[in-house]
């Protein structure tokens, strides 16, 4: 292995590992609020789901990342390297403030604006842009309506029920969380996958863009580990500022989001954990009362996605310059 490629599989695996730390709180944060499950047992559970969901689901999504977006034949390691740190310099600070921003943009901001400017605006393949585009902001309406509706239908069928059935939602959760982490490790880790095979073939490596079974394992463990640890700022956001999370609103918001997540992962689009259920959450709240939702929390929220893509990509642009030159 080269230097390049070394720096490159470092930063990626950081970039994974802060994924999983990130965006444990998607996973976490209603069964932990809902006093479904104990935080440290959530969070080593959605750890272990983690790690076998991207063996179970295909490598859609890695496919889409690695060669949808960019042909590899225009992409150098500076280029990869720097659409890699930007993507990790924005989970810090947005995990530092506390906001529940996307990986998934901030790591197809970081291609785009890498790419931009170290081979032009030709080099970015429309298609493939578009896809990632339609299944990244598409994915929040979707979650904000199917959670809105599930709520409704969920409410409709325990219309009469006793406060009991508040053990039900709380038990089901153990199942829905690990659902959860499946979808989860099966679309985000992916994402990483998809940058390392594309180091492997910019480096000649590999001839063909095919992802390597070692290079799914230290991606699934690098999610995972970041998972096992919790990113305990997002998951205070996402578990009381929105709303008071209950048992039925945690369980209606992880089956909205598993689907939604799953499906994108299977058809090989990189959506947002972030958005879908940070989404969700709030279709399932709005639906028992619309007052019920802090919507000015989504209003920060929709700030920090639409700054992520130009963000990133920016950072990534200015990486490129100094790794071109020293690499």
């Amino acid at each position: 292995m080269s230097f390049p490629f070394i720096l490159l599989l470092l930063t990626a695996l950081i970039f994974d590992f802060l994924n999983g730390f990130h965006d444990s709180a998607n996973i976490v944060a209603t069964p932990i609020a809902s006093r479904a499950m104990a935080p440290r047992k959530v969070l080593w559970l959605a750890a272990a789901a983690h790690f076998v969901g991207p063996f179970l689901f295909g490598v859609a999504v890695a496919e889409t990342i690695g060669k949808g977006l960019t042909d590899p034949a225009h992409v150098t390691m500076p280029v990869v390297i720097a659409a890699m740190l930007a993507a990790v310099i924005w989970n810090v600070v947005t995990w530092y403030l506390g906001i529940p921003a996307s990986s998934s943009h901030a790591l197809v901001g970081g291609v785009v604006g890498a790419v931009l400017v170290a081979e032009g605006a030709g080099a970015i393949q429309a298609s493939g842009l578009t896809t990632v585009l339609v299944a990244l902001f598409l994915s929040p309406i979707l979650g904000l309506l199917i959670g809105y509706l599930l709520m409704k239908l969920t409410l409709f069928l325990v219309r009469g029920a006793t406060p009991r059935i508040n053990i039900f939602f709380k038990q089901s959760q153990v199942i829905t969380a690990v659902g959860l982490a499946l979808s989860h490790g099966a679309n985000d880790a992916q994402k990483t996958m998809g940058i390392i095979t594309l180091g492997l073939v910019v480096e000649g490596m590999i001839t063909e863009f095919v992802v390597p079974v070692w290079v799914i394992a230290v991606s699934a463990g690098a999610i995972s580990l970041g998972t096992a640890l919790g990113g305990w700022r997002l998951i205070r956001t996402l578990g009381g500022r929105i709303y008071k999370i209950r048992p039925v609103d945690g369980f209606v918001s992880q089956i909205s989001g598993a689907s939604i997540i799953l499906g994108a992962a299977l058809l090989g689009g990189p959506v947002s954990t972030t958005q879908v259920m940070s989404s969700s959450i709030m279709g399932a709240g709005s639906a028992q009362r619309f007052t019920k939702v802090r919507w000015q929390v989504g209003y920060e929220m929709v700030i920090a996605w639409v700054l992520t893509i130009p963000v990133s990509g920016i950072l990534a642009a200015l990486f490129y310059f100094p790794l071109n030159a020293i690499l």
